[in-house]
């Protein structure tokens, strides 16, 4: 199934239109979009005029888009690098992310869209994150509308490595605990750790991967990298610690610190 943002977009978005003037909304006020919501967290230092990056964020299981723009490990990264986060409100708390067949896809191609009506976006750095049950959504998304996506960061929480996508973002950034007991680590035949990115890595039609050695953002956490970078299309990076269900302290910041050119910095 293919989206195409702009196109799918006026089906959620007329009915907000027909409100009339837009409503105040951001942080914990949700915005509307027909009869979905999304929330909004503006970067600290935004002029008002400049174009955007975004990151479209997934929220974890049983919580809503309130909660990343509030955190520190998720707005705490966006709103230091000049980063507009958009995060959705799942129905029910949740996300429908298991096939191709969700109405979530159009969903939050329609948010995007809506935000661009809002907002000056920078339409080359578009990023779609998730945690969790989000990060499963994140993969979905940019499974059935990536192209015109710069990179998924997503958060211990994939789709089944056989799956096959119609589409792709730029590139793919994952990181899991290897002790992950909620959202499993998908360890692959013989051990193989690298098995939750095979699915892209057959996508962007990637070789061997190279070991990166570790990194740390915070003195308690190390992660250790691995990167595909001479693969057909596309590029991969895998992170991965020794701890569970968490989004590590500075993951966030150190990837759109690399994906902007900026230099790196905590949080």
């Amino acid at each position: 199934m293919r989206y195409l943002i702009f196109g799918l977009a006026l089906i959620w978005a007329l009915p907000a239109a027909a409100m009339g003037p837009w409503q105040d909304c951001g942080g914990e006020v949700a915005c509307t979009l027909g009869d979905r919501s999304y929330h909004i967290r503006l970067p600290d230092d935004w002029d008002g005029q400049s174009p955007m990056p975004v990151m479209l964020h997934f929220h974890g299981w049983q919580r809503t888009g309130a909660l990343p723009v509030n955190h520190g490990r998720i707005s705490g990264a966006t709103r230091r690098r000049g980063v507009l986060l958009v995060a959705p409100n799942g129905l029910r708390k949740t996300w429908d992310f298991w096939d191709s067949d969700t109405d979530d896809v159009p969903f939050a191609a329609a948010v995007l869209a809506d935000v661009a009506k809002r907002y000056p976006v920078d339409e080359e750095n578009i990023f779609v994150s998730g945690y969790s049950f989000g990060s499963a959504m994140a993969w979905r998304y940019v499974c059935e509308n990536g192209n015109d996506v710069r990179a998924l960061l997503a958060v211990a929480g994939t789709l089944s490595q056989s799956e096959t996508c119609p589409q792709a973002p730029g590139e793919v950034r994952h990181v899991h605990g290897l002790n992950d007991t909620v959202m499993d680590f998908p360890m692959g035949p013989g051990g193989d750790v690298t098995h939750p990115v095979e699915l892209w890595r057959a996508a962007y039609g990637c070789g061997a991967g190279e070991a990166r050695g570790v990194w740390q953002q915070v003195d308690f956490l190390t992660l250790s990298r691995t990167e595909w970078d001479t693969c057909a299309t596309g590029r991969v990076s895998l992170d991965l610690h020794p701890g569970g269900h968490f989004i590590p302290h500075g993951w966030f910041a150190r990837h759109l610190d690399e994906l902007l050119d900026l230099p790196f910095s905590y949080p």
